[in-house]
């Protein structure tokens, strides 16, 4: 939408600067929105998407700038102020209560009943009215968390949208949606959009951006790069502009080269599976190997991981580690056994958020140790300080709480744990899901260094073309079995495609 043809603007944020102790987030951004329009907002994890957002939503206070709604000075003190004045965000973790029922969900806030009670008849009322503005016709008294993760999507939607609602921000939204479930989502938003309302959606899917987006606007290191019309910005452009390197460039990074001579067996897993979980399955890891586990979702990928992990139990198979039968594994046997595990959900199983960086790192080396001998703290600050180095965690020292780093900088530390058991083989659950293109590079790069270096990998991911940068060999997954492998100069998108949709079924 052209600003000189177009309607006068919603939004227009100028000059807005914020700064936290050690670290500049943000310097001179401007960003404008006009109404019905979708506007994507993207950048690396670190770029400065969230603190922009957190500043025109009023979750926090800018050093510099000014923000005009609607062509009025504003000045929010809270969220609460900016969802009055029609400004409302959805994140990506869904803040519903999974508890409740569909109505008292849609029913929290501010009360309109007398001395703050409820009266449930109106709010039943006004939760049926909510969802028809979006087309969800669902049970509102069932608890939301029965739902699917789609439908409490559109339920946290419903209630951030008022009657006044003008400005509506999605971070996310579609980072747990299947295909389906996103076309869904973007027919809504388009039906909202034709309404007159102002839309910013902060994704890192790029294929989504071109399908959805009518202008993009990219941030780095805390700056505003660009600002244009979707149609006008080629992808090679896009990608350049988010991580300051051409394209090329980075598909350089990601080339890989598979070796005819494999290293020494480390993991050989026979007959591994369990009834209802996984069909048995043959696997074998060598040295300086990198596999990749491909599928579709639901495939059985991360159980495919986990039963190699021990963390579900096998029911039937052999598995051997350094030529030693380990029988039916528990993880604290994969951690002393040299394996460690790198999970798809680093928030709920990767990362204590309250922790420290450094306490993080240092999780599975204490676990690996007995939780009676202590790793002195001066051993953890060199080993910490080490990995932060070596992994190029962005952060001003190892004591920050890791909640506070951005998504690619979580994930390393995620990997930087895992790395300090000093494993001998790796396992790794969607190592780059929900990071930004800079830091999915840098990740892949790390990978094939870890391979280099003499470790096994195995690395499940929906992503094909991650797939397709970092592996040797490619195990490919359907219907919960293994249906074959594909190596070396065979690894290719086309034949991984094929042979999950059952083109080619055989091994190679």
């Amino acid at each position: 939408m052209n600003a000189s043809a177009g309607p006068a603007a919603r939004v227009e944020m100028h000059a807005i600067g914020k700064s936290f102790p050690g670290v500049r987030a943000l310097s001179g951004v401007d960003l404008t929105l006009y109404p019905g329009e979708i506007h994507a907002l993207l950048g690396e994890n670190g770029a400065g998407k969230s603190t922009l957002i957190k500043i025109l939503t009023g979750a926090l206070d800018r050093d510099a700038g000014e923000i005009r709604l609607d062509g009025e000075p504003v000045d929010f003190r809270s969220t609460g102020e900016a969802q009055t004045s029609g400004i409302s965000t959805v994140y990506q973790e869904v803040n519903l209560i999974p508890a409740m029922s569909v109505t008292k969900n849609l029913a929290l806030g501010p009360s309109d009943g007398a001395f703050g009670i409820i009266s449930w008849r109106k709010a039943r009322a006004a939760a049926r009215q909510k969802l028809a503005r979006l087309n969800l016709d669902i049970d509102i008294e069932q608890p939301v968390g029965t739902f699917s993760v789609a439908v409490q999507q559109l339920v946290a939607i419903a209630h951030a949208l008022d009657d006044d609602t003008s400005v509506l921000v999605l971070d996310e939204p579609t980072a747990s949606l299947d295909a389906q479930e996103t076309a869904t989502l973007f027919s809504i938003l388009r039906d909202l959009k034709s309404r007159g309302m102002a839309i910013v959606f902060i994704t890192h899917f790029l294929d989504q951006v071109y399908e959805i987006s009518d202008r993009i606007s990219v941030l780095r290191n805390g700056g505003l790069v660009g600002t244009g019309l979707a149609s006008d910005i080629s992808r090679q452009e896009l990608i350049s502009m988010m991580i300051g390197r051409e394209l090329g460039e980075v598909e350089a990074t990601f080339a890989h080269k598979a070796s005819e001579e494999k290293g020494t067996e480390k993991l050989v897993a026979r007959g591994i599976g369990r009834k209802r979980t996984l069909e048995p399955f043959d696997l074998t890891l060598h040295a300086g190997e990198v596999v990749g586990l491909a599928g579709l979702l639901g495939s059985g990928r991360t159980e495919l991981t986990k039963l190699v992990l021990g963390a579900i139990r096998a029911d039937s198979g052999t598995l051997e580690v350094g030529g030693k039968d380990v029988g039916r594994n528990t993880p604290r046997q994969s951690l002393e056994s040299g394996i460690a595990f790198c999970p798809e959900d680093r928030k709920a199983e990767g990362l204590v958020g309250d922790l420290s960086i450094r306490e993080n790192i240092m999780l599975s080396m204490q676990a690996k140790n007995g939780w009676l001998r202590r790793v002195p703290r001066k051993q953890q600050e060199r080993l910490a300080s080490e990995m932060i180095d070596a992994l190029a965690i962005a952060t001003p020292d190892a004591e920050k709480p890791v909640r506070q780093l951005s998504g690619g900088n979580q994930q390393k530390v995620v990997l930087a744990r895992a790395l300090a058991s000093k494993p001998e083989i790796l396992l790794l659950d969607e190592p780059t899901r929900g990071i930004d293109v800079g830091a999915h590079a840098e990740i892949i790069m790390l990978i094939r260094r870890l391979c280099e270096d003499g470790m096994a990998l195995l690395v499940a991911s929906s992503e094909l073309d991650e797939i397709v940068a970092a592996s040797d060999r490619v195990a490919v997954m359907r219907d919960r079995r293994k249906i074959g492998e594909i190596a070396g100069e065979d690894i290719k998108r086309d034949n991984i495609i094929r042979m999950i949709a059952g083109e080619d079924g055989g091994q190679h």
